[in-house]
C-alpha cells in the first residue's frame, strides 16, 4: 500500500491527538444504583406481562368456579324443594295401605276393627316422629301461648286468666315450626 503525501499529513496531524475511546458502561458491581438498560426493561416488561396473564387466568378460573358453585347450589335447592316431602310421603304410604286393607275386610267385629285402627294410628304416629312432626296439645291450666295456640273463645272459669280451658283441636309443629296452632278456649 502506498501512502500519498496527503495521507501522511493526516497521520502526522492525528498523532498528537488522543484516540477517541468508547465510554465504558458501568456494570452492576461498579454502580448498583445505575438505571436498567433497555434490554433489562424489556425483560422486566415481559415478566410483568406473563404475571398479568397468570393472574387473569386465575381470576377467570375463580369466576368460572363460582358460577359452577352457584349453578350447583341452585340445582340442589330445586331438588330439595321437589323432594323435600319424599321422606314424609314414604312414611305415610304404609298408613294408607293399612287403611285400605281395613276397608276391604267386611266380616270384622268392632273389636277387630278397633285393633286395626289402633295399629294404623301407631304407624301414623311413628311416621310423624320420624319426620319431626310433633303435636301441640296443651294441658288444661297451661298458660296460653299465642305462638302455638289459637284462642277460639274466652270463657268464664275458676282457672287463672289467660290459661287454656280446653283443647278443641290439636296443633302440630314440624321441626319446631308451627304447622297448625292448637285451637283452644281460654279462661277470661
Amino acid at each position: 500500500m502506498t501512502t500519498t503525501p496527503h495521507d501522511a499529513r493526516l497521520e502526522d496531524e492525528n498523532a498528537d491527538e488522543p484516540t477517541p475511546v468508547a465510554p465504558e458502561t458501568p456494570t452492576d458491581a461498579q454502580a448498583p444504583d445505575a438505571p436498567d438498560t433497555p434490554i433489562d426493561l424489556q425483560f422486566e416488561l415481559e415478566k410483568a406481562k406473563e404475571k398479568m396473564a397468570e393472574f387473569q387466568d386465575q381470576a377467570l378460573r375463580a369466576v368460572a368456579e363460582m358460577e359452577n358453585v352457584r349453578r350447583r347450589s341452585a340445582e340442589e335447592v330445586t331438588k330439595a324443594r321437589k323432594f323435600a316431602i319424599e321422606s314424609f310421603a314414604e312414611s305415610l304410604v304404609p298408613v294408607r295401605d293399612s287403611l285400605e286393607a281395613a276397608l276391604t275386610q267386611t266380616d270384622q267385629s268392632n273389636e277387630d276393627f278397633r285393633t286395626g285402627i289402633d295399629a294404623t294410628l301407631k304407624q301414623l304416629t311413628g311416621a310423624f316422629e320420624r319426620n319431626h312432626l310433633k303435636e301441640i296439645a296443651p294441658a288444661t291450666g297451661e298458660k296460653f301461648d299465642p305462638h302455638h295456640h289459637q284462642a277460639i273463645a274466652t270463657v268464664p272459669s275458676e282457672q287463672e286468666a289467660n290459661t287454656v280451658v280446653a283443647v278443641l283441636q290439636k296443633g302440630y309443629l314440624i321441626a319446631d315450626r308451627v304447622l297448625r296452632p292448637a285451637l283452644v278456649t281460654v279462661a277470661a
